[in-house]
């Protein structure tokens, strides 16, 4: 071999060290329009884990790139496919959206890529659309209203009325509600949704208020959940028309309704699969630094997103960096061996979180602070209605 050709040898090799100790992770979420407020929360606890993980998961380096989906789905599919073609991404995860997810899942399947979905749980990909490289750190999106639903049976609410936004996650979410509660559902409004969404609902809580429903449920995640809080306040309806919500109330909207003096989301009630008041060591230690670093506590955007980066690296650690180990990097992704902010954690046959669901109060803490606190567990253990569809084993 001729000296050229040796150290032609050396430096691919050289090159190829290099590559195998770094790790990209995509991380899409919206950090434009209204909606900036999740995912902005979502990239601080991205930011957070990555500190925690000082940048490495065992010897490889851990570079994150984050995408802006603009809160849209053809903007979400382009950014996706850059990260995976341009930017060439080992992982693609984030997703808050469930239209801008299905939008773009196919270019992170297609190319062989891991999908790990931070928040959106669209029930196709829980079900016959399901696939060995996509999993999620956060619920099918029909699990946390099914919750809803028998808590209110649990308390015998005998009438409802319902509201949400008109687009993918909206629709599964009334369709979980709607699963479990056993009472009528006297009315029900889907509203307008994406950049110019619906933020207006006082024709709506008209209707609500002239139902004579025992209680109202809604799901308004981001500002439109600010906007629709406010509106309730102001109609006087908490004492009338009890509020049972999921998305709406949390981490991101009590600050803004603390400071308006809102009172009437005291004591609304709302369902989760994670609290900042779960009793275990990563939970404790994430909420701590978290409040620490950026002022709030956490959202469980935030805890999901956490939970998702500490998923990624385990697995990129459990093949030593070795990248194109793709079904080392699959089972160690399905075994899920991390602290997971929600204590133990696993996964079912379809790839999403067989869990615990609580549900949530919102109080004041020992600092004045409005917060949630865990009222009860409304499930152990709970799979998702559409891991029956999925025909992974």
């Amino acid at each position: 071999m001729t000296r050229i050709a040796t150290l032609a040898l050396l430096a691919s090799v050289a090159s190829t060290a290099v590559l195998a100790n770094e790790a990209k992770i995509g991380f899409v979420t919206t950090l434009t329009t209204g909606a900036a407020v999740i995912g902005n929360d979502m990239k601080n606890a991205v930011d957070l884990a990555i500190e925690h993980l000082d940048g490495k998961a065992g010897d490889t380096t851990i570079e994150v790139i984050f995408g802006d989906d603009g809160f849209a789905p053809e903007t979400g599919k382009q950014v996706t496919d850059k990260l995976v073609k341009q930017d060439d991404v080992d992982f693609v995860a984030g997703y808050i959206w469930s239209h801008v997810l299905l939008a773009s899942r196919k270019t992170v399947l297609d190319a062989d890529k891991f999908l790990i979905s931070a928040n959106a749980g669209p029930s196709q990909i829980a079900g016959k659309l399901c696939d060995p490289n996509f999993f999620s750190t956060s619920w099918q999106n029909d699990q946390t209203p099914m919750a809803m639903g028998e808590v209110l049976n649990r308390q015998g609410v005998k009438s409802l009325y319902v509201m949400a936004p008109n687009y993918a996650a909206g629709k599964d979410m009334v369709a979980g509600v709607e699963r479990t509660f056993e009472g009528e559902i006297v009315g029900k409004d889907l509203t307008k949704w994406g950049a110019d969404a619906q933020l207006d609902f006082s024709a709506e809580l008209a209707k609500a208020k002239a139902s004579g429903a025992d209680g109202i449920f809604v799901f308004y995640p981001g500002a439109a959940g600010g906007a629709f809080i406010r509106q309730y306040d102001q109609a006087g309806l908490k004492d009338t028309l009890p509020l049972y919500s999921v998305f709406t109330v949390d981490a991101l909207s009590l600050p803004k309704l603390e400071e308006a003096d809102f009172q009437a989301v005291l004591g609304s009630r709302t369902t989760q699969q994670w609290d900042p008041t779960l009793d275990n060591a990563a939970n404790q230690k994430f909420v701590t630094d978290f409040k620490a670093k950026y002022g709030t506590y956490p959202s469980y955007y935030a805890a999901q997103s956490y939970d998702a980066i500490m998923l990624i690296a385990s697995a990129i650690e459990a093949v030593g960096g070795d990248m194109d180990d793709k079904d080392g990097l699959r089972a160690a992704l399905k075994a899920a061996d991390f602290d997971s902010v929600r204590g133990e954690f696993s996964f079912g046959t379809n790839n999403m979180p067989v869990q615990d669901f609580y549900l949530r109060e919102v109080v004041t803490d020992d600092d004045g602070t409005w917060t949630t606190k865990v009222v009860e567990t409304v499930y152990d253990n709970a799979v998702d209605p559409y891991a029956a569809d999925c025909k992974m084993k």
